[in-house]
């Protein structure tokens, strides 16, 4: 989410950071869905990062974008680094490398996502061809190098700069050259939430494959097909992952909150300062045992700033956030919630997708994860390929949406947002594939050709 928290009551008690997820529990009537999506940047002259300063720059980008919405923008120290929108609660974020980041408002239908989604793009096109810049639909920049792409003016990016490199040998390229689409959904009840967690921890390799989009580092083919997904494997263990424990008897609210409080903090944030306490759990933190903070208990708002740096490949805040797909052109983006909203928010569906997985093992799980950013469909967990998992998936997501029988101004359903996955799986390829054949093939060995087809 762009902003941090706000909420500066010191904590007392484990049971309210417990009560604070709880507090996602809501009445089916009133599940929304929320879609997140990132862009990368290019100067549509030479391709080339654009930079945050300067009368083309992503500040110029954001300032035009403040001027033609009229959303409040969000400030850091004199620069703006990000837009919210106080009536529909959507948001405008910056990633570390300048991905330019929309989180859409809670939305009742996946018809409403779309929506939201051409009007965006409509709105940062019209600011945004005038000052020669472009967004590429990609899980990874395609062409450049680290040291290439500019570092955004937000203080936890710091921080994270300097620490990423102790527990990882991809968390930088994660930072600065990934782009990632996600969607967020609501829970009933606990015993929901632990049923949906579970199941779309199972199933995040099958959105992986799917959406695999990122075989291009540097401008050749890096061996991958979502290379986006190889990086989270390397990036910092003690913060993602495929939770295996999430499996285990007693997991719930509770669980989570003994989880992230033995997950080591990045920051801590002070009015305008970004306090360095990286390495430190938030458990010491939480017994006034924060070294930078010596004695000082955190608040509601240092509890919720810390959830969100957590990276797992399903992630619980007061809603499910589903992790593992890259970045995609914008024809594409859709049918992300529209596959997790047909498998988990009709109960039948729901059902059936935990009766595909209940049986695999944390190590077959994790045997998937593993394989998946190399081999997409032709990965296998017991006896089967991934594809014909991905197949049955698809399908069940397709019923689900069916029954819940959303229907758009023209009588169709929201199953209609599967068509882009359907004809993946009807051509037995990933995107990530189509495009490796582009790139031996029409693209002459090139990635430049990619910003023109894969550009928003």
């Amino acid at each position: 989410m762009a902003r941090d928290q706000i909420d500066m009551t010191p904590l007392q008690s484990r049971d309210e950071l417990v009560a604070w997820l709880a507090a996602g529990v809501k009445p089916p009537s009133e599940f929304r869905i929320g879609t997140e999506h990132e862009k990368t940047p290019f100067t549509l002259e030479g391709y080339h990062p654009v930079p945050y300063e300067g009368a083309r720059g992503i500040g110029a980008l954001l300032e035009g974008m403040q001027l033609l919405l009229g959303w409040e923008p969000i400030m850091e120290r004199g620069n703006i680094i990000g837009l919210y929108d106080v009536t529909g609660g959507g948001a405008i974020s910056l990633e570390p490398g300048g991905q330019f980041e929309l989180s859409g408002a809670p939305v009742e239908t996946v018809h409403q996502t779309q929506a939201e989604l051409m009007a965006h793009l409509a709105q940062v096109r019209e600011i945004a061809t005038p000052l020669g810049i472009g967004f590429l639909g990609l899980g990874m920049t395609p062409s450049w190098s680290r040291s290439q792409i500019p570092v955004m003016p937000k203080g936890r990016y710091g921080i994270m700069t300097n620490y990423m490199p102790k527990v990882g040998q991809y968390g930088l390229d994660m930072m600065y050259r990934t782009c990632t689409v996600q969607t967020n959904l609501d829970f009933s009840s606990e015993a929901d939430m632990v049923k949906k967690l579970r199941v779309s921890v199972a199933l995040q390799p099958i959105a992986t494959a799917l959406f695999a989009n990122s075989p291009f580092t540097e401008g050749k083919a890096n061996g991958f097909l979502s290379f986006r997904s190889e990086i989270w494997r390397d990036t910092d263990n003690a913060r993602s992952g495929m939770i295996p424990w999430a499996f285990e008897d007693g997991m719930g609210f509770e669980r989570w909150v003994d989880y992230a409080l033995d997950v080591p903090m990045y920051f801590v944030k002070r009015g305008d300062s970004y306090i360095d306490v990286s390495g430190s759990s938030f458990r010491a933190f939480f017994d006034g045992r924060n070294n930078s903070l010596p004695g000082e208990r955190p608040t509601l708002s240092d509890w919720a700033n810390h959830l969100s740096t957590i990276f797992p490949e399903v992630r619980l805040k007061r809603y499910l956030e589903m992790r593992g797909a890259d970045g995609v052109p914008w024809g594409r983006l859709p049918a992300l919630p529209a596959f997790w909203v047909g498998l988990l928010y009709d109960d039948a569906t729901l059902d059936a997708a935990w009766d595909l997985v209940k049986y695999w093992t944390a190590a077959e799980r994790q045997a998937l994860r593993d394989d998946v950013p190399r081999f997409g469909f032709k990965a296998r967990i017991r006896d089967r390929y991934l594809f014909e998992i991905a197949r049955e998936c698809v399908k069940l997501s397709h019923a689900g949406l069916r029954r819940r029988g959303r229907i758009d101004h023209l009588g169709r359903d929201e199953s209609r947002h599967l068509e882009p996955l359907e004809r993946i799986l009807e051509s037995g390829r990933t995107p990530a594939e189509e495009m490796v054949e582009k790139f031996n093939g029409a693209w002459g060995g090139s990635v430049e050709p990619a910003y023109k087809e894969y550009a928003f």
